[in-house]
């Protein structure tokens, strides 16, 4: 049920819900971001310490592939809370498993308790991020005005919360080490479900509590029989694996790659062949095609800053008065820098303002200008020494002018030309794209190395470019396959 303007309880003129949720993101994004800025770096100390039997290149591909599970999570986590349990329970739900697995990495378990950690995180996640997001829109009635304010406060929210993290949590680390950095992330995620169970009980709409779409009778059956299925599949293929002897983390590794890569092939294929889908729906969908690689590949350049960017933060920059870990801020401070500039850019330019495509291309073009930038002072100076830290603090600020051009109105423009029969689905692809962009990247980020590390960010950085610039030349034919959408 929405809530009108008559309402008493305000937060910033908004539904006083707004309030709870905007907290309860802010908390969890505190006790994501936080524990990712930290996470290579425990690693590389388990290793160090000889408790964790693997290589660095191996560390960054595994944070690599725990992104883009964290992503690929979302879609289940949607599924179950709209056919399932309610979105309410799912955010609950989500925190806990989240607050449990820091807590995992808060206690002195070592390697043993690593992996565990991350698959509780990818499943809090998956249930949690999707579904709190739904229930923003839940507190306005279609009609409703305030909507895409609420939205930009949730939006700053998050990005308070990224911001914060890695700043506390990074020089808790510093101070008194990593499982007591580890707790205070399990700490946010406490006062986030705190906030969110005594808020949500007087302020959240009631339609939360209930699924959406609920499972009928019929269709438990079916529903048990393919999960069976799944992981009956899953399981074979493992054993071969196993029987093969590919049975190390790396080999693991390139199987839920090849599984990321697979989920949109599916989705594409199934809406390009459906009946459901009209001609015009289906030239959009082959029009929003080029859009989403262009994604895939601004997700794979984006995602490296927990990964390569903060192995080049610690080893490469001048940073003796502040810990690695705060170069991971810099992301959310400049999305927060930037949107007012870029909000008030879009709605003052009405005539003439350029297409979708032509922005993503643009986007493009900016992110690979932040790897080429990082290629310059290991070309001036090698890459044995260290170097100013002001060539990491441009290519963030480079990579999030991209961002602003491609993440929302990619957001926008996958509503505007997703088929009547496949709406749920299309938002869910675009999701998709940083699933597979990370995905990717653990093919590649164990290539990064100081012996390699002007070729890897001039390759990155002149391939992005290039497919910015090829994009340019298909705008005209994108826009026309978009058939009428703006």
């Amino acid at each position: 049920m929405g809530t009108e303007e008559t309402e008493e309880k305000k937060f910033f003129g908004q539904p006083i819900g707004l309030a709870t949720l905007f907290m309860t993101e802010m908390w969890e994004r505190f006790s994501y971001y936080g524990m990712r800025a930290i996470l290579l770096y425990y690693m590389w100390h388990l290793i160090a310490t000889g408790d964790l039997n693997i290589t660095r290149a191996v560390a960054a591909s595994i944070m690599a592939i725990y992104a883009s599970m964290v992503y690929l999570s979302g879609a289940v986590g949607g599924y179950i809370a709209d056919r399932m349990i309610g979105s309410r329970k799912a955010v609950f739900l989500g925190g806990v498993f989240i607050m449990v697995g820091h807590m995992v990495l808060a206690l002195p378990f070592g390697a043993s308790a690593l992996f565990g950690s991350i698959a509780l995180i990818i499943i809090g996640t998956g249930l949690l991020k999707p579904n709190v997001s739904s229930m923003v829109g839940s507190l306005y009635t279609p009609t409703d005005r305030r909507r895409d304010a609420g939205f930009s406060i949730f939006v700053f929210g998050i990005n308070l919360g990224s911001f914060i993290a890695p700043l506390l949590v990074g020089w808790t680390q510093e101070s008194f080490g990593f499982h007591a950095a580890f707790g205070l992330a399990a700490i946010g995620m406490f006062f986030g479900l705190i906030q969110y169970y005594f808020g949500g009980k007087k302020d959240l709409p009631t339609d939360g509590l209930y699924p959406t779409d609920p499972l009928q009778p019929e269709e438990v059956k079916p529903l048990i029989l393919k999960v069976i299925l799944a992981l009956v599949v899953f399981t074979l293929v493992v054993i071969l694996m196993n029987l093969m002897g590919w049975n190390s983390i790396a080999d693991f590794i390139n199987l839920l790659t090849v599984i990321a890569v697979a989920v949109p092939v599916m989705y594409f294929g199934q809406m390009l062949t459906s009946s459901k889908v009209t001609k015009q729906e289906r030239s959009r969908v082959l029009a929003y095609l080029p859009l989403f690689l262009g994604a895939v590949l601004f997700w794979a350049l984006e995602e490296q800053g927990s990964v390569v960017l903060a192995t080049f933060a610690q080893n490469r920059t001048m940073h003796t008065w502040f810990p690695a870990s705060w170069f991971q801020s810099l992301n959310p401070f400049f999305i927060m820098l930037y949107t007012p500039f870029f909000a008030s850019l879009w709605n003052h330019w009405k005539k003439n303002s350029p297409s979708a495509p032509m922005k993503f291309s643009v986007g493009l073009l900016f992110a690979g200008a932040s790897f080429l930038l990082l290629a310059i002072p290991g070309t001036l100076y090698g890459t044995e020494g260290r170097v100013s830290p002001l060539w990491l603090l441009g290519s963030w600020a480079l990579i999030i002018i991209g961002e602003m051009l491609i993440s929302p109105v990619g957001l926008s423009v996958t509503t505007k030309l997703a088929p009547k029969a496949y709406t749920a689905q299309m938002m869910s692809l675009w999701f998709l794209s940083s699933a597979v962009g990370s995905a990717l990247n653990a093919q590649f980020v164990g290539m990064y190395s100081p012996k390699t590390e002007v070729q890897y960010f001039f390759t990155f950085g002149i391939v992005t470019v290039a497919l910015g610039i090829l994009m340019l030349f298909m705008v005209k034919t994108v826009v026309r396959l978009m058939d009428g959408v703006e």
